[in-house]
């Protein structure tokens, strides 16, 4: 009896033994891609939003509650046009106190020079007369001045972009109130990291990726780099031209890619093809690990410079890897 339980065992053992072998031995399943050729673009990248060539942030110089708001959004405004008012009351009570005293003033002074002709009055109070006038007239044009900043007008000819406020609102000074500027041409205003920047230049073409056109091509033309940069953010502003018909809309936010390098007839391969400088190429149903020399690395494709050829075929790894000589069983990719 013992005899047999100790050959029952054994053949469990060995059993497990063989089903053990057999998954350590089983084919490795792998997504299996062939390169191509086509255009190896390196590409820098940079967010930004669409502005006008021309526009301007009009803003309240001082805080005060918004009487009078023109109901011009969307519309042609000329240049010097009132698009707000301030309320002014104890300004304009100010100016009319100083106008009272200007009058005051003015018939003193026409006294002074009637008595001096008369030889009735001093030199010292005809001067003192018109020393008073002058003050007085001087705080009147300051008082006007400082009025005027009640009063929001368009600094250009143009299209009322955007309107915030509303009527009955306090205005606080260095408010935007409105956006004013010409609807075309449209640029795109981007940010571009400093250890990218030296890859850009004029006159490089930009492909864009925005949520509000997710599947049309949208272009443009990188037209000037600002000479210094932010330290602290640790970028550069570009400026990029966008054709008459872009469906893109002011203020709308991009991803530009900027194309700085090209490269037609490349052979190209899916980044994740390429692992620690090598493809694993398949050879009689094994993956052979190849070492490969990359040229231009794109965010999907990389081109391969030296290693493969059109007619290979490349295992995409799974995420724990495929070691080099293992058994795989491979299925196309899906794009």
């Amino acid at each position: 009896m013992r005899t047999l339980k100790v050959l029952f065992w054994l053949a469990v053992l060995s059993a497990a033994g063989g089903v053990g072998a057999w998954w350590l031995q089983r084919p490795v399943e792998v997504e299996v891609v062939r390169p191509l050729r086509g255009t190896a673009a390196e590409i820098v990248y940079g967010t930004g939003a669409v502005e006008p060539y021309h526009w301007a942030k009009v803003t309240s110089l001082i805080r005060e509650r918004i009487v009078e708001l023109c109901d011009c959004e969307g519309r042609p405004v000329a240049k010097g046009a009132v698009l707000a008012r301030l309320d002014d009351r104890e300004q304009q009570a100010q100016l009319r106190d100083l106008k009272a005293r200007e009058e005051f003033a003015r018939r003193e002074l026409a006294r002074q020079t009637d008595l001096i002709g008369r030889d009735v009055t001093t030199r010292q109070a005809l001067e003192r007369a018109t020393s008073d006038l002058r003050q007085i007239q001087a705080q009147i044009a300051v008082q006007l001045e400082r009025l005027a900043d009640y009063v929001i007008l368009s600094p250009m000819d143009g299209v009322v972009l955007r309107r915030d406020g509303e009527l009955g609102e306090a205005a606080e000074a260095g408010q935007i109130l409105f956006r004013v500027g010409v609807p075309k041409p449209l640029q795109v205003v981007a940010e571009v990291n400093e250890e990218d920047i030296p890859k850009v230049a004029a006159g490089q073409a930009v492909l864009f990726r925005t949520d509000a056109f997710p599947d049309r091509r949208l272009d443009g033309r990188l037209r000037e780099i600002t000479p210094m940069g932010d330290a602290v953010a640790k970028t550069y502003r570009v400026r990029i031209d966008l054709p008459d018909d872009t469906p893109l809309m002011v203020g709308m936010s991009v991803e530009a890619n900027i194309v700085t390098r090209e490269k037609p007839g490349a052979l190209l391969v899916p980044v994740v093809a390429i692992r620690d400088g090598a493809a694993l190429v398949i050879e009689d149903d094994r993956a052979r690990r190849r070492p490969v020399t990359v040229g231009i690395r794109g965010s999907r494709m990389v081109e391969v410079t030296e290693g493969l050829g059109e007619g290979d075929r490349l295992a995409i790894a799974p995420e724990g890897g495929v070691a080099d000589g293992a058994r795989i069983r491979a299925f196309p990719r899906v794009p």
